[in-house]
């Protein structure tokens, strides 16, 4: 080698073992955080990769004058520094709440089960014609805050004459946190039974939608709760249980994820501290009760663009280019950690199918033709509940079905209330019970 390139090569040499040190010395400290799951911030991991890193950096210079002592120590500061961001908190600690929306008040009601929520009320605004059963509203998540988007939906169906209710689930929006370990999906059944008892008007109607149609289904077979219900209507339902959840099956026509642009606005998972946290626990390597960062901290970091293509799934294909916004950035909330322990105590949970065969609370199934849902976990439910009376396949849309595009929202308010009052169906009933192999086989 000519000498002129001897001193480059090892220049080169060296940057790379640095960097690999660098890179390995990473590595470390994010086994240290799964292994001790997060415990105080993220602090021991890094402490103790502080600790390995200097005394691999003394041996190593152990032998050298004074000044290239120092030298392994420069990977050790580096890597030091990077894994010192994951432990320091950028977003506040303690849960800021959203502010309260400037076109509905929020109530705050205790249940019975301990859990105190946030609750909107849309009165029937339809003199003529006023329905005598409240309506309430189930949304998904499982621990999410209502949309903008949802509410323009639930003011449609109150300017129709429905006395609308709604409240989010403990732990999202403006209701209160809960101990990590109490989210469970038996609690929520518990509260939705709990709320129907605060409300106080005898039994009501009640829509539940994506991860609140998973509650729903639960509730029906649950005799305690099911007997507060008048009518129920399951919307593109999560898994009802753990064999419902490990099916891996098709889903409907094809979405938008991959085709929409790129959502704009702030992420949380360009930090690394979130980063890491919500990757991990993601990857099941940290429990959701991770010591890395709090329930209230990772709720506040949590942005409406940290969810990705997981919204242009909601949509078919062909509204790529035109998926509304659903929410303000002000009213947004997620908790990814909760909604992570209740999908865990799903998957954990027995077969509910023998209490739902049981059911009798007359039920309506919703399904849309470009669902980014598994289809079983929706025909599961239509061959276990003998009580749903219709199955109503929504054409031209996608998981959120009322979504203000077109007349959109005005043709799922047709299929609600049809039901709701016993009128005939705007939509064929389909699938049935019989025709759901035929409904899998073709991938409709």
């Amino acid at each position: 080698m000519p000498p002129s390139l001897i001193r480059p090569v090892r220049l080169a040499g060296r940057l790379l073992l640095a960097l690999a040190a660098i890179a390995g010395l990473v590595v470390l400290f994010l086994a240290l955080i799964v292994l001790t799951d997060g415990a105080g911030s993220g602090l021991p991991a890094w402490s103790a990769t502080l600790g390995i890193a200097t005394a691999a950096a003394l041996w190593w210079g152990r032998r050298r004058t004074w000044p290239a002592r120092l030298v392994p120590f420069l990977p050790v500061v580096v890597a030091a520094a990077l894994t010192a961001s994951v432990c320091v908190p950028t977003a506040p600690t303690a849960r800021r709440y959203p502010p309260d929306l400037p076109f509905v008040a929020t109530q705050h009601w205790s249940l019975a089960t301990g859990s105190r929520v946030a609750v909107y009320h849309y009165p029937p605004a339809n003199a003529g014609t006023r329905h005598p059963v409240p309506f309430v509203y189930l949304n998904g998540g499982p621990v999410r805050g209502i949309s903008v988007l949802d509410h323009r939906f639930l003011q449609l169906l109150a300017r129709q004459g429905y006395d609308v209710y709604a409240y989010e689930q403990a732990g999202g929006g403006r209701s209160d946190l809960l101990p990590m370990g109490q989210y469970t999906i038996s609690r929520s059944v518990r509260d939705l039974g709990a709320f129907v008892d605060r409300l106080g008007k005898g039994r009501v109607d009640i829509l539940g939608f994506s991860a609140g149609g998973g509650v729903l289904t639960r509730a029906l077979a649950d005799p305690r709760v099911a007997a507060r219900l008048h009518r129920a209507i399951i919307a593109e339902p999560g898994p009802m249980d753990g064999p419902t959840a490990h099916i891996t099956g098709h889903k409907g026509r094809e979405s938008a994820r991959g085709l929409a642009p790129a959502m704009t606005g702030p992420r949380s998972t360009r930090i690394p501290r979130y980063a890491t946290a919500f990757g991990l626990m993601r990857l099941g390597l940290l429990t959701p009760d991770t010591g890395l960062i709090g329930q209230a901290e990772g709720d506040n970091a949590f942005t409406a663009a940290d969810l990705g293509s997981d919204t242009a799934s909601s949509y078919c294909a062909r509204d790529a280019h035109r998926i509304p916004v659903e929410d303000t950035a002000q009213n947004f909330s997620f908790s990814a950690a909760a909604s992570l322990h209740i999908q865990q105590t799903i998957k954990d949970s027995p077969s509910i199918a023998p209490q739902l065969r049981n059911s009798r609370t007359p039920a309506m199934l919703m399904i849309a033709e470009c669902s980014s849902q598994v289809r079983q976990w929706a025909t599961a439910a239509l061959a276990d509940d003998p009580a749903i009376r219709r199955t109503q396949y929504m054409p031209g849309v996608g998981h959120h079905m009322w979504n203000g595009l077109d007349d959109n929202n005005n043709r799922a308010a047709a299929v609600v209330t049809a039901f709701l009052q016993d009128k005939p169906a705007p939509l064929p009933n389909h699938p049935t019970r019989g025709e759901i192999p035929a409904f899998l086989r073709d991938h409709e």
